[in-house]
């Protein structure tokens, strides 16, 4: 079953085990996803549909039906063709996808700099592994893919040489101009 947290109105996670983790896979097991109201959308961003049997979670989504699938990482299509037939939702992610690994479904490529239905906007965040952060200014939330984040919330860094000459700039920037937007600057 999914552990499902309210995060604030409109938003909510639910984290369930990723069908494919073994545990000599290099990512931890439990994967989220995230549902938001925003503009007139529920955004899902990388879904990852919740077990057949797990009423609450199901009942959650059909009760606000997603309308748009998001796609930060080209290794997370994971549920977002099930999200399309199921919902009618429309999706957005890479314009790369790792071979085989590609959605069967329409997807409108993104890049830092596109706006999502939503209001969602985009970001560039430096690290060069097509990684596309989204901005939520309804609800002034920043959300990632899992790659910034450990299971118990820890920061991750990986000392190569892109982090100081992109990653680290970007990651400042994002920083300045959310706490720009939460100032109302």
């Amino acid at each position: 079953m999914a552990a499902i947290r309210d995060i604030a109105p409109g938003v909510w996670v639910w984290t369930r085990a990723h069908p494919a983790w073994t545990p000599e896979s290099d990512f931890e097991g439990p994967v989220t996803s995230t549902s938001v109201a925003a503009g007139g959308e529920v955004v899902v961003i990388d879904p990852l549909a919740p077990e057949p049997e797990d009423t609450e979670a199901w009942a959650r989504l059909d009760a606000a039906p997603p309308t748009v699938a998001v796609i930060l990482k080209p290794d997370h299509v994971r549920d977002t063709d099930l999200f399309v037939r199921r919902y009618g939702a429309r999706a957005f992610g890479p314009w790369l996808f790792y071979p085989g690994e590609a959605p069967r479904s329409e997807v409108t490529a993104i890049e830092p700099g596109s706006l999502i239905p939503g209001g969602l906007e985009a970001l560039y965040d430096g690290r060069g592994r097509n990684e596309t952060p989204v901005w939520i200014p309804e609800h002034r939330t920043l959300v990632f893919a899992d790659a910034l984040t450990a299971p118990h919330g820890e920061l991750l860094v990986w000392d190569c040489p892109a982090l100081a000459q992109r990653a680290l700039p970007a990651l400042r920037a994002l920083r300045l101009n959310i706490v720009d937007a939460l100032s109302g600057r």
